[in-house]
């Protein structure tokens, strides 16, 4: 248990206040945690894992004793302690060979953990090329069916988004967009991630030509133990805040895309009381006048 902090100077109370709950939340950070055993492939899924996360993450090189699935108490220390969210626990075994262990926290206690195995893995440091500028966001792609039927890998693709979101932002710079990546989700429970720079190249006009390089990590991960979040605790976690939900306006209606329509109700037009004497454009000429006077009229058979 963490002992109860008062604030003794102004300092600390700004920072106990930077804790507390707001309604437009602190970018998430992530823990890196190298667990009491690992393997040289997962030390380095972790470094770049930090390296894409470095803006709002903390590494622990150090051996920690830990077992996600076993013991909660100790990945709520951590959560408390660093006022962090995300956590990415890095162990190996004869049994569990290469595992990663993704935690998602939610009022400080554990909402959520995938256990991932690495299979293959090309770190970053092996790809040669230029690599994203820090605290820069991703593209993010997800490819196959299973992201969209199977409650693992929606819960996955939920925690992904989660991890790699960083700061909110009301636009998009075009030149801030430097990389991408790609989940797949395989029908053989597999999840291959792939990394991209994005390359911009002259076109002759003004959208320019985009190609992609490898820029890494390429990991292929499979899935092996997990604990989805309860109804309960979801439900409290997902609820918006009164003062950021956005007032419903009568008669107006936004698409997915952000686009807005309304709708116009006009009442009965009553034409007997237009007044017409005015407008130039519903004045009778007077040639049309003489053609009328000048026509004969016809007789009746």
């Amino acid at each position: 248990m963490l002992r109860t902090v008062k604030a003794k100077n102004a300092r600390t109370k700004r920072f106990l206040k930077n804790r507390e709950a707001k309604v437009t939340e602190n970018p998430k950070t992530a823990l890196i945690i190298k667990g009491s055993t690992t393997s040289q492939i997962v030390n380095d899924a972790l470094k770049d894992l930090y390296a894409l996360k470095r803006a709002n993450g903390v590494f622990f090189g150090k051996k920690n004793e830990l077992k996600p699935f076993e013991d909660e108490q100790k990945l709520e220390f951590f959560s408390r302690k660093s006022d962090a969210s995300l956590m990415v626990v890095g162990s190996h075994s004869k049994k569990r060979p290469h595992n990663l262990t993704f935690i998602r926290m939610f009022d400080h206690q554990v909402m959520d953990m995938y256990e991932l195995g690495i299979e293959n893995l090309t770190p970053l440091s092996e790809i040669k090329g230029p690599k994203c500028s820090l605290g820069v966001k991703p593209l993010m792609v997800f490819n196959g069916d299973r992201f969209d039927s199977d409650e693992t890998c929606k819960s996955l693709k939920n925690y992904f988004l989660d991890f790699f979101n960083g700061e909110l932002v009301d636009a998009v710079n075009l030149a801030g967009l430097e990389y991408v990546m790609s989940f797949t989700a395989t029908p053989d429970n597999r999840i291959l991630v792939r990394s991209y720079m994005i390359q911009m190249k002259k076109s002759g006009s003004r959208t320019p030509r985009v190609e992609l390089e490898e820029m890494g990590p390429m990991m292929d991960l499979v899935v092996r133990r997990t604990e989805l979040p309860k109804a309960e605790t979801w439900k409290r976690a997902v609820r918006v805040p009164k003062e950021l939900k956005v007032k419903k306006e009568k008669n107006k209606e936004r698409d997915d895309l952000g686009d807005q329509y309304g709708r116009v109700h006009v009442g009965k037009q009553q034409f007997d009381k237009i007044q017409t004497r005015k407008m130039k454009g519903l004045k009778r000429r007077r040639d049309d006048d003489e053609e009328e006077e000048g026509e004969p009229m016809a007789e009746d058979a």
